[in-house]
């Protein structure tokens, strides 16, 4: 869908930015006119991770006078596979802080906004009312939905990317001229359907391809050219090499967005069930410890089991686990195999997934089933520092 152009244009380039920008400037499309709209806006962009990095590189490297970027994270070395923005020498650093020098050093006529915090119902509304568009690279459904919420309230424009493994998805939301994004997602998924990245892993060139196409749907609504992929969500699949849309349109019943709500109630991380099975049935890591350290003297015998996938099992283990992997404990083949004369211990990296795991091993009659929580990560900062984690 064709829009008007989201901002008026500045009202001059210096002759250092006509030298910077003259391959858009001769480009009809965008000329002067374009490339003082981009000098105009602002966008603020939400993450600085994987959609993030390529997203903020090329804004900066477009022309976009004003980026804001809200992170709160620091950089972790597991980051650098895909998060281009940051190298080796900013790990431990804010990610806000180190995105922003990688931003002044590709076009220092840019000026950069860091917000160094964590977004929340708080401040949300307050970090978005200074921008014209908002660019979300996030992770996670609930601060998907604050952001679109937020979005609609102020009446906003925003580009929003998701990617996992292999594919990728974009879609631009505008509740003023067409869906936002409860249009296409009216509810989150149950708990634990959906993995994360940090789950399910991403290839990390496909933050490129998806970032990339982020970019180029900001500055097609900041200069009003092209049709916006507004009505459209595109889905790309690296392996095939293919790229589909699909129609998104305005539910006509969906009820309208009023207020900011609880997020993480909304979406849950992780079911009901599973956070009353782990109600009294979640040891630490320090207590795995003791027990395989008793289990191996022989003085009392366990089952411990990895619910993750094997590619993760590969990285990191806890010894003396066996593998079955959570799918295969949800749709019940892995019940018959659990031994009834010894207790069932449940790890998974974070403690998410070995939480849903025990609840369908305590619904199938183990009443003496724990799990871990933190899961691998906790037993390797705080058992065996010395194995990598992920």
């Amino acid at each position: 869908m064709q829009l008007p152009p989201l901002v008026e244009p500045a009202p001059e380039l210096t002759v250092d930015e006509v030298r910077r920008y003259s391959r858009h400037l001769i480009i009809p499309d965008v000329g002067m006119i374009g490339q003082k709209r981009l000098k105009n806006a602002k966008v603020l962009c939400v993450g600085a991770g994987g959609l993030g990095s390529p997203a903020l590189l090329y804004l900066a490297a477009a022309g976009v006078g004003t980026l804001g970027i809200v992170e709160f994270d620091t950089v972790d070395e597991s980051n650098l596979q895909r998060q281009i923005i940051h190298g080796q020498s900013d790990i431990g650093r804010s990610k806000a802080e180190s995105a922003r020098d990688s931003v002044k050093e590709v076009n220092p006529y840019v000026n950069v906004i860091v917000h160094d915090v964590r977004l929340d119902n708080d401040n949300v509304l307050e970090i978005f009312s200074g921008y014209d568009l908002i660019v979300d690279g996030t992770d996670n459904f609930a601060t998907r939905y604050m952001v679109n919420d937020a979005a609609v309230l102020l009446k906003k424009p925003y580009v929003w990317g998701s990617i996992y493994r292999f594919e990728g998805q974009v879609s631009v939301f505008w509740d003023e001229y067409g869906p936002n994004y409860r249009d296409l997602y009216p509810e989150p998924p149950p708990p634990g359907m959906v993995p994360s990245c940090a789950e399910g892993g991403v290839l990390g060139v496909l933050c490129a391809s998806i970032g990339s196409i982020m970019v180029t749907e900001a500055i097609k609504l900041i200069t009003g050219i092209g049709d916006t992929l507004l009505g459209r969500l595109m889905v790309y699949d690296a392996l095939e090499m293919s790229y589909r849309t699909v129609k998104i349109r305005k539910d006509p019943n969906a009820q309208p967005v009023t207020e900011l709500i609880d997020y993480e109630a909304f979406c849950g991380s992780i079911s009901v069930e599973a956070a009353d099975a782990a109600v009294g049935s979640t040891i630490s890591v320090k207590q795995l410890k003791e027990m395989l350290d008793e289990r191996e003297a022989g003085k009392r015998d366990f089952l411990l089991v990895d619910v993750r996938e094997p590619n993760e099992y590969e990285i990191v283990a806890v010894p003396g686990s066996v593998l079955i992997p959570k799918g295969e404990f949800m749709n019940g083949s892995a019940l018959g195999g659990l031994p009834q004369e010894v207790p069932v211990v449940i790890y998974c990296k974070s403690g998410a997934r070995s939480a849903e795991v025990l609840a369908v091993v305590k619904g199938a009659g183990f009443a003496d089933a724990v799990h871990v929580g933190g899961g691998v990560v906790a037993w390797v900062n705080q058992i065996e520092p010395e194995k990598p984690i992920y």
